[in-house]
């Protein structure tokens, strides 16, 4: 029976009510069914492009939500009105799956056009909670959750929430919440969990990467190409160089790397990096002897980004440079994985969901400074795999501790391979073979 159902065609369906391409657990969900002889359609936006292993997905593009001049209460009953619409009829297009797989939040109008098409269709419906819409629509809404419309949010939410067959979450925290406070069940916990294209690079790696870059980003560019008059050099960036035998090498002296990946919103505090840059310019400016200049990658899009850049262009520091890439899904890995240091400022609506961000870096070999909330100790520990801040005060101390005599802090380097060891250990459970262990059965279950 199992050998039967593994060759015989099975259907899914994936609903993101979201840009399909910045919603990378939803991508893997879809590419594991694709993987386990699956047909797989996807239903979402197309703002940016999904995942080349997604070619073999049937994509079914939503319209997008027009433009109007309406007060912001009735712009979001407009919306879920549009999308309702558009939802419907995407999911009339398509052959009947066995299962719909829908990522919540946003939960509305999602939750209830699915379990409407479900019931009607007899088809079985999974959720994927990565989150509470009413927590997030909250943070935008006179009242916060208190609001009559939050309040509705949130009872639609939780009734529509409950039809579900079965469900997914990412935090043994919303297990418990969902199971107690929601009385929805069964909730398995599903962890992300870093694919394989997250993983460490070697220095000429790395290289290339800072040369496809240097076209686009000056601060990638060497100050200077004297260095390309010296003996034996054929090329360089601003921190590596490659010699005449192909041997690539560091820059002697050259600047740290300092990563970030943010959506550019409100749960994303960006003006606390900025506060701790500050603090960090005054010290290397005070000692630059001991600390280096950092080059600040900030990656990803989002309403608040020009905001921030307009923010950022009025910095006049001479000892932190940042710059804004968009990066191609394949460069994103490599990035990361060419940082000295990443930093995340989730911080979660509910409390209960954790930061993919952190599980990429981690999957790349990163070590990371992370915005302490609720569950964080869920993915990282202090002092065992990352830092752990509260403040700008306290992730400006974590850099400076951090960068002082880089590269060649004897202390750094033991804490650098005591967190090696621990994210080994993490890259030794990918994606695929979590899902295979915790998500199949359960789905494999509908057919």
């Amino acid at each position: 029976m199992a050998a039967e159902l593994k060759h015989k065609k099975r259907h899914a369906c994936v609903i993101v009510l979201g840009d399909i391409g910045r919603s990378p657990r939803m991508q893997y969900h879809a590419q594991s069914l694709l993987e386990d002889n699956y047909n797989v359609d996807i239903i979402g936006y197309l703002e940016t492009r999904p995942l080349e292993a997604l070619s073999a997905c049937k994509i079914h593009e939503l319209s997008a939500v027009p433009v109007t001049n309406l007060t912001p209460q009735l712009k979001l009953l407009f919306k879920a009105f549009w999308q309702t619409l558009s939802l419907l009829m995407a999911l009339i297009s398509i052959r009947r799956p066995n299962f719909l797989l829908v990522q919540n939040p946003p939960g509305i109008p999602t939750l209830i056009v699915c379990y409407l098409y479900c019931a009607l269709t007899r088809t079985k419906l999974a959720i994927d909670w990565h989150n509470y819409t009413y927590t997030v629509l909250a943070m935008g809404t006179a009242g916060g959750e208190q609001s009559r419309l939050i309040r509705l949010v949130k009872r639609l939410e939780r009734y529509f929430g409950s039809k579900a067959h079965t469900h997914f979450c990412v935090t043994r925290a919303m297990q418990e919440d969902l199971q107690r406070n929601w009385n929805i069940g069964p909730v398995t916990v599903l962890y992300d969990r870093a694919p394989t294209q997250f993983h460490p690079i070697d220095l000429p790696q790395k290289h290339e990467l800072f040369m496809k870059l240097s076209k686009d980003y000056p601060q990638f560019m060497p100050q200077c190409y004297a260095d390309l008059k010296q003996s034996g050099v054929l090329e360089a960036t601003a921190l590596t160089q490659k010699l005449a035998n192909g041997s690539v090498l560091y820059k002697p002296q050259r600047q740290a790397i300092l990563v970030s990946s943010t959506s550019w919103t409100p749960d994303e505090d960006f003006g606390l990096l900025l506060q701790a840059l500050q603090s960090y310019e005054k010290t290397a400016l005070a000692e630059p002897q001991l600390y280096p200049a950092l080059l600040c990658v900030i990656t990803g899009k989002g309403p608040q980004k020009e905001q921030y850049e307009a923010e950022m262009g009025k910095m006049q520091w001479h000892k932190v440079n940042i710059v804004t890439p968009w990066l191609e899904n394949e460069d994103y890995p490599s990035i990361l994985a060419s940082a000295d240091l990443g930093v995340c400022l989730h911080w979660s609506t509910s409390g209960l969901d954790l930061p993919m961000k952190v599980v990429d870096m981690f999957g790349s070999g990163l070590p990371v400074c992370a915005y302490n909330f609720k569950c964080l100790d869920e993915l990282v520990k202090h002092g065992e795999n990352g830092f752990v801040f509260g403040d700008h005060h306290e992730l400006a101390e974590q850099l400076r501790i951090w960068f002082e005599n880089f590269p060649n802090n004897p202390s750094i380097q033991e804490t650098q391979t005591r967190f090696g060891r621990s994210l080994q250990q993490f890259q030794e459970l990918r994606w695929r073979e979590s899902w295979r262990l915790n998500a199949a059965p359960i789905l494999e279950a509908f057919l």
